[in-house]
């Protein structure tokens, strides 16, 4: 008969013993299975909530973006339609004419060829306004209002009498 020791390495206790011990490492192996098992469903629930939402942001924007550009469109024909009427012909062009005068006034008092191009610059910063290309001081002026109908008059007068004062200095010019 086998004593103690001898007794406790038989064939048969150490196959128990390798059986007991992989059943040991298999419940370990599947209790980690498990956990993450459940931990990936957890993500996949997140991860589909999570691009739920994004499309309904999405969603939300795009129809925002389009309002704002319907919108935008809108405006910018009754702009155009507005600028057809003749009273707002002669506003722009008194626009035009102020713009340019100031221009005028910094870069080159009393120089006709320097006059016309800041009034085409002028004109062209308003038609980029029509266009809604441009930040809308059109708009600000109308919101502020002018200081009074007198000044408004006086203003297209003087820019009437320096549009003429130009043409007359550059007959004089050429004929020097």
């Amino acid at each position: 008969m086998p004593t103690g020791v001898e007794s406790f390495f038989t064939p048969f206790n150490t196959f128990l013993m390798g059986f007991a011990l992989g059943a040991v490492f298999l419940i370990m192996a599947m209790y980690s299975h498990w956990k993450t098992k459940r931990e990936f469903k957890r993500y996949q629930r997140h991860l589909s909530d999570k691009l739920e939402l994004d499309s309904r942001n999405i969603q939300e924007l795009n129809k925002e973006r389009s309002k704002l550009a319907q919108e935008s469109e809108h405006l910018r024909l009754q702009v155009a339609r507005l600028n057809e009427k003749p009273e707002n012909k002669l506003q722009r062009e008194l626009e035009i004419l102020a713009r340019a005068e100031k221009h005028m006034m910094i870069n080159a008092p009393g120089f006709a060829p320097a006059w016309e191009m800041a009034k085409s610059q002028a004109m062209s910063q308003l038609e980029t306004e029509e266009k809604g290309m441009s930040f809308p001081q059109k708009i600000f002026r109308k919101l502020l209002g002018p200081s009074s109908g007198g000044g408004q008059a006086a203003l297209a007068e003087a820019s009437a009498g320096s549009s003429n004062g130009s043409k007359s200095e550059s007959g004089l010019g050429s004929g020097q």
